[in-house]
Formats: structure tokens, sequence, C-alpha cells
């Protein structure tokens, strides 16, 4: 054999002294072969350095070891400062490893992108699909899982028929830990920089700090994000505008809360000392910030690490899956309030 010749199957069958069809059971894992031909087999396999064909033992397994992660965003959107898509990302791709599955990244930020996910999905390339960042009625996990796909959300998605099981944070307990929190320091005129209402997380936020400032009696003062920085300074500016007095702003990100305290730098407030400012995710850089920002803590990347798991439960057929997993959050109280 020469250094270019890729072993074949053959080839471990003759050095192990077994049929082909003793060699393909082993290899693509049977367990009704006895012990001391698996052990002869898997040795020879180790010897001759052997690597299976995918797409051959993805015909007798009818699986391909790959499952997708699709983010509805654009490139520019989910390589831009946001870090929750590296922390999703890292959580599903260190339990996919640990399982030996293949993540499949793609990205659906427009209709072609969308439909290529679709075609590629239902063509049987992955055993699954995890969704990120939903935004709106989107109605694709429903279809894939019409199809027979094994579909699992991150964030409850705000329609899917069926209905398909998804992993998601306590955003309304988290808010009302902020909101009690500032009210318990003396705030009264507490503002928001809400996040995008098409995705359930800005939806959820903002619904919480609505409810918990109705029912501490106190009027509410709103205004529109995106979850970027961009968004927060411009949010900001907007509320200080409408009311100079606000003394405290729970913004429904760390990104807008950042860009708060620098719209809030700008016009002369001091925070926390004219006004407290609070966070939602708890990313590390929340810690550096001037000063460190007080925040809910959203388990990101468990988030994603327990959509895996849920999704390689889907793929094994295992019975009662649970719908719906919520994950605590907590407040995390440093300078900024």
């Amino acid at each position: 054999m020469t250094t270019r010749e890729r072993p074949t199957l053959e080839a471990v069958a003759q050095r192990a002294g077994v049929s082909r069809a003793t060699v393909s059971r082993v290899v693509n894992g049977s367990t009704t072969v006895a012990a001391t031909i698996r052990e002869a087999v898997n040795r020879a396999v180790e010897e001759l350095g052997y690597v299976p064909n995918q797409a051959a033992r993805s015909l007798v397994t009818r699986q391909t070891d790959s499952i997708a992660l699709i983010l509805p965003e654009t490139a520019n959107r989910v390589f831009s400062d946001d870090l929750f898509f590296p922390a999703i990302i890292r959580g599903v791709g260190s339990e996919l490893e640990a399982a030996d599955k293949q993540l499949v990244l793609m990205m659906a930020g427009s209709a072609a992108g969308y439909q290529r996910v679709e075609r590629y999905a239902v063509a049987g390339h992955v055993d699954g699909v995890m969704f990120a960042s939903i935004h709106g009625a989107d109605p694709l996990p429903g279809l894939l899982a019409r199809r027979g796909i094994p579909v699992i959300c991150s964030g409850r998605p705000m329609a899917a028929s069926p209905p398909v099981p998804y992993v998601d944070v306590d955003h309304a307990g988290g808010v009302a830990a902020a909101i009690d929190h500032l009210i318990s320091n003396g705030r009264r005129r507490i503002a928001t920089i809400a996040g995008p209402q098409d995705m359930v997380a800005g939806l959820a936020r903002l619904t919480g700090y609505t409810d918990a400032m109705r029912a501490a009696g106190l009027p509410t003062a709103i205004a529109a994000g995106d979850f970027t920085r961009d968004s927060g300074v411009t949010a900001m500016r907007e509320l200080l505008d409408r009311d100079p007095e606000l003394d405290a702003v729970f913004a429904a990100s760390d990104l807008m809360a950042h860009g708060a305290l620098q719209a809030l730098r700008a016009a002369g407030r001091r925070v926390p000392e004219d006004v407290a400012v609070i966070g939602f995710d708890d990313f590390d850089i929340s810690r550096y910030s001037d000063p460190p920002l007080t925040t809910v803590r959203q388990p990101i990347a468990e988030a994603g690490r327990t959509m895996a798991r849920q999704m390689l439960r889907l793929i094994a057929d295992e019975p009662d899956i649970e719908p719906a997993i919520v994950l605590p959050t907590s407040l995390i109280i440093r300078a900024s309030a």
C-alpha cells in the first residue's frame, strides 16, 4: 500500500480476520458483535489508520452526526460586538463536541438565506436544527418540524405549528429583581431602554418592567433600542430630553446599558449618584465598564449547552422530552446601581 492510498474496509477485514460485513457493523456501532471480535476489528482500524467513509456510514445509520445552529441574522450582526452569539455558540459547540457531533453554523439574514437553510435541512444534511435569536412569528421552526426534522429553539418561539421545544431564561424574574433593587434604593423615576419587540427577549423584558412599575405604583418611561450600544446612546438621550430628572434606567441588554453610560457621561450626569443604571446579560465587559455595571446575569452558554443536550435527546428519540426549560437569572450588583 502506498502512502497515498487510504486503507479500505476490505483491508481492515483481512487484518482482523473477519468479513467485510462484520467490520461494517463494528465501525457503525453495532452492539451485536462479540467483544473479542470488536476488539480485533478496532485494533486493525487503529493499526491501519482506517477512517470510515462518512457518506457510506450515513446510508447505514441514517444519521449525518451533524447538527445545525441557525442564527436568523446577518453576518455583520453576528460578528459585531454583541457577545450573545459567541456565548451561545460556545455552549452549543462544547456540548456537541463532547458527544462527537459536528456543529454546522448557518446564518439566515435574508429571504434567500432562509430558503438556503430550509433546502439544506430538508435535504438531510443534518440530523437536527437549533435556532437562536428568532425574530417575530418565524415559520421556519414549525415548517421543519412538520417535515419530521428534530427542532429546538433558544428562546420561546412566538409562533410555531406544531409547537417545538425550547430553552429560555427567566426574563421576568430578572427584570423584577432589577426594578425592586432600584426602588429599594430610593429611585422613583425609573426609565427603560427596551429591546426589539419582534423578539421574545425584548418583549418579555419590557413586560417585566411595566409589570414591576405598575405593581409599585410608579410611572413608566420607555425608549426603544435594538440591543446594540449605539441604540443605547440614542435612547438614553431621548429619555433625558423627556425627563431631565429621571434617576434610574434599566436597559434590556448590557450593550445598551453601556451606551446609556456613555450618553449620561456626555450629559454631565453622575452614575450612580444622579442616575443608576442596570443592564441585562452580565457579559464579561460589564465588570470593566466605568463604573462597573449592575446587571441581570443570564446563563447564555448554559442555555446553549442545555439546548444541545435536548437536541441530542430528540435525535435519539428519547421519550418525555421537556417541551420548555427555563433557566434562572440573578441580579449582580456593582457600582452603577
